[in-house]
Protein backbone atom coordinates (compact mmCIF):
# COMPACT_ATOMS: atom_id res chain seq x y z
CA UNK A 1 0.00 0.00 0.00
CA UNK A 2 1.34 3.41 -0.93
CA UNK A 3 1.96 6.10 1.65
CA UNK A 4 -0.94 8.16 0.32
CA UNK A 5 -3.31 5.18 0.60
CA UNK A 6 -2.11 4.66 4.16
CA UNK A 7 -3.01 8.26 4.98
CA UNK A 8 -6.45 7.86 3.42
CA UNK A 9 -6.95 4.57 5.30
CA UNK A 10 -5.94 6.25 8.56
CA UNK A 11 -8.32 9.16 7.95
CA UNK A 12 -11.16 6.71 7.27
CA UNK A 13 -10.23 4.66 10.33
CA UNK A 14 -10.29 7.72 12.58
CA UNK A 15 -13.56 9.11 11.17
CA UNK A 16 -16.36 9.27 13.72
CA UNK A 17 -18.78 10.36 11.00
CA UNK A 18 -19.61 9.26 7.45
CA UNK A 19 -17.54 11.55 5.22
CA UNK A 20 -17.94 11.96 1.47
CA UNK A 21 -14.96 11.94 -0.91
CA UNK A 22 -14.50 15.70 -0.80
CA UNK A 23 -14.33 15.66 3.00
CA UNK A 24 -11.97 12.67 2.95
CA UNK A 25 -9.73 14.59 0.57
CA UNK A 26 -9.77 17.66 2.82
CA UNK A 27 -8.74 15.57 5.83
CA UNK A 28 -6.11 13.55 3.95
CA UNK A 29 -4.61 16.65 2.29
CA UNK A 30 -4.24 18.20 5.75
CA UNK A 31 -1.85 15.32 6.50
CA UNK A 32 -0.18 15.14 3.07
CA UNK A 33 -0.86 18.04 0.72
CA UNK A 34 0.29 15.96 -2.28
CA UNK A 35 -2.83 13.77 -2.08
CA UNK A 36 -5.13 14.67 -4.96
CA UNK A 37 -8.88 14.34 -5.12
CA UNK A 38 -8.47 11.74 -7.89
CA UNK A 39 -6.21 9.68 -5.62
CA UNK A 40 -8.92 9.71 -2.95
CA UNK A 41 -11.56 8.64 -5.51
CA UNK A 42 -9.38 5.76 -6.74
CA UNK A 43 -8.49 4.68 -3.22
CA UNK A 44 -12.08 4.76 -2.03
CA UNK A 45 -13.12 2.64 -5.03
CA UNK A 46 -10.35 0.13 -4.26
CA UNK A 47 -11.22 -0.03 -0.54
CA UNK A 48 -14.89 -0.50 -1.41
CA UNK A 49 -14.10 -3.31 -3.87
CA UNK A 50 -11.92 -5.01 -1.23
CA UNK A 51 -14.68 -4.77 1.40
CA UNK A 52 -12.67 -2.44 3.64
CA UNK A 53 -15.30 0.30 3.53
CA UNK A 54 -18.99 0.56 2.68
CA UNK A 55 -20.63 3.18 0.52
CA UNK A 56 -23.80 4.85 1.76
CA UNK A 57 -26.03 6.38 -0.92
CA UNK A 58 -28.11 8.95 0.91
CA UNK A 59 -30.88 11.15 -0.45
CA UNK A 60 -28.61 14.21 -0.50
CA UNK A 61 -26.90 12.79 -3.58
CA UNK A 62 -23.48 12.47 -1.95
CA UNK A 63 -22.01 9.01 -1.43
CA UNK A 64 -20.61 8.73 2.06
CA UNK A 65 -18.31 6.11 3.48
CA UNK A 66 -17.77 4.14 6.65
CA UNK A 67 -15.44 1.36 7.68
CA UNK A 68 -16.95 -2.02 6.90
CA UNK A 69 -18.92 -2.64 10.10
CA UNK A 70 -17.90 -5.40 12.47
CA UNK A 71 -21.56 -5.97 13.24
CA UNK A 72 -24.74 -4.99 11.45
CA UNK A 73 -26.29 -1.61 12.16
CA UNK A 74 -28.80 0.72 10.56
CA UNK A 75 -28.79 4.48 9.99
CA UNK A 76 -30.97 7.41 10.93
CA UNK A 77 -30.27 10.52 8.86
CA UNK A 78 -31.07 13.93 10.35
CA UNK A 79 -32.54 15.71 7.33
CA UNK A 80 -31.85 19.09 8.92
CA UNK A 81 -28.11 18.64 9.49
CA UNK A 82 -27.24 15.63 7.35
CA UNK A 83 -25.82 13.84 10.40
CA UNK A 84 -25.85 10.06 10.11
CA UNK A 85 -26.63 8.26 13.37
CA UNK A 86 -25.92 4.55 13.67
CA UNK A 87 -28.27 2.36 15.68
CA UNK A 88 -29.18 -1.27 16.22
CA UNK A 89 -32.58 -2.61 17.25
CA UNK A 90 -33.10 -6.27 18.06
CA UNK A 91 -36.87 -5.71 17.76
CA UNK A 92 -36.54 -4.41 14.18
CA UNK A 93 -34.17 -7.24 13.25
CA UNK A 94 -36.61 -9.84 14.62
CA UNK A 95 -39.56 -8.22 12.84
CA UNK A 96 -37.75 -8.19 9.49
CA UNK A 97 -36.82 -11.86 9.91
CA UNK A 98 -40.41 -12.74 10.78
CA UNK A 99 -41.87 -10.79 7.83
CA UNK A 100 -39.47 -12.48 5.41
CA UNK A 101 -40.30 -15.90 6.92
CA UNK A 102 -44.06 -15.29 6.56
CA UNK A 103 -43.50 -14.41 2.92
CA UNK A 104 -41.43 -17.56 2.39
CA UNK A 105 -37.96 -16.01 2.49
CA UNK A 106 -34.83 -15.84 4.61
CA UNK A 107 -33.08 -12.48 4.97
CA UNK A 108 -29.46 -12.61 3.82
CA UNK A 109 -28.78 -8.87 3.80
CA UNK A 110 -30.59 -5.62 4.36
CA UNK A 111 -29.91 -1.97 4.88
CA UNK A 112 -32.25 0.40 6.65
CA UNK A 113 -32.07 4.16 6.46
CA UNK A 114 -34.53 6.31 8.36
CA UNK A 115 -34.78 9.95 7.27
CA UNK A 116 -35.98 12.10 10.14
CA UNK A 117 -36.25 15.58 11.59
CA UNK A 118 -36.06 16.47 15.29
CA UNK A 119 -39.33 16.10 17.21
CA UNK A 120 -39.35 19.82 17.99
CA UNK A 121 -39.23 20.80 14.29
CA UNK A 122 -42.63 21.67 12.76
CA UNK A 123 -43.75 19.77 9.70
CA UNK A 124 -45.89 16.99 8.37
CA UNK A 125 -45.96 13.58 9.98
CA UNK A 126 -44.91 10.66 7.77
Amino acid sequence: MTGQRRVIARVLGEAQDHPDVVELHRRAAAVDERISLSTVYRTVKLFETEGIIERLELRDGRARYERAPQEHHDHLIDMRTGAVIEFRSEEIEALQTEIARRLGFRVVYHRMELYAVPLDEPGEEA
